[in-house]
């Protein structure tokens, strides 16, 4: 299960394609497969949601320096 995450991880750190996911994780095809299971199960929301709250908690948080941007910039070939 971690080797799974470690995967998805390293695939979202680099920005690589899921097919140049390294062989040491396992199968591209079973890590996207999981992924998929964990994002429609809204695992990383709860994980999100928890880290969150512990920091929270800790009074360790400061939400303004969050920051979502969806710009797409496309380029012809």
């Amino acid at each position: 299960m971690r080797s799974y995450f470690n995967a998805v991880m390293w695939r979202f750190r680099t920005g690589s394609p899921w097919r140049d996911v390294p062989e040491s994780y396992g199968s591209w095809s079973t890590i996207y497969d999981r992924f998929r299971t964990w994002a429609r199960d809204e695992v990383f929301l709860t994980l999100m949601n928890a880290m969150i709250a512990e920091a929270a908690a800790r009074d360790d948080v400061d939400l303004s320096l969050v920051s979502v941007d969806s710009t797409v910039a496309r380029a012809h070939h």
